[in-house]
């Protein structure tokens, strides 16, 4: 059993607590039973009878030619695809509203791509193949507890990647 799967356990007992669905006694006792699993089954079976959680949502950002730019305040979703014949892709997750582990998919075939993500995320790229060039990325310490997760899988033909931690 992973730290992601007890902090996913934990954040659905709460959010079933804010939501109105547990008692506060009931929330402390599942969040012990959370706590204390080694196992999946144990897992299970402390979310037993909790409201489903919601899934999230599947966003596809795609371009045939040209660029691709996202940048700002912006929601980003479970799962990202981004997907570029030709062109260059920019997109800024460092003031973007993150709440929940993120899973970027890249299929880009001929540009480069420049990802910023926030200062402090944790971010993972071992899904990730390159064609070409290789990707430019130095990994940072998380500096809290709940750091933004982001993971990035997916193939990148010509061109290159850089991921970078955002300054502020």
């Amino acid at each position: 059993m992973s730290e992601d799967d007890r902090e996913s356990a934990v954040r659905r007992v709460r959010e079933a607590y804010a939501d109105g669905h547990i008692a506060h006694e009931e929330m402390d006792e599942r969040l012990d039973r959370v706590l204390a699993a080694t196992t999946h089954g144990e897992l299970t079976a402390a979310l037993d009878s909790l409201p489903a959680e919601d899934p999230g949502t599947t966003a596809t950002i795609a371009a045939a030619g040209g660029r691709i730019k996202r940048r700002g305040a912006w929601r980003v979703p479970r799962v990202l695809k981004v997907e570029s014949a030709f062109g260059r892709v920019r997109l800024d997750l460092s003031r973007a509203v993150i709440d929940h582990p993120v899973d970027i998919e890249l299929n880009l075939g001929t540009g480069n791509a420049s990802i910023t993500v926030p200062r402090d995320a944790i971010v993972e790229v071992e899904g990730l193949t390159t064609g070409w060039k290789d990707l430019r990325y130095r990994p940072r310490q998380p500096t809290r507890p709940g750091a933004p997760r982001i993971r990035f899988s997916g193939a990148l033909g010509y061109g290159r990647l850089k991921i970078r931690h955002a300054w502020r």
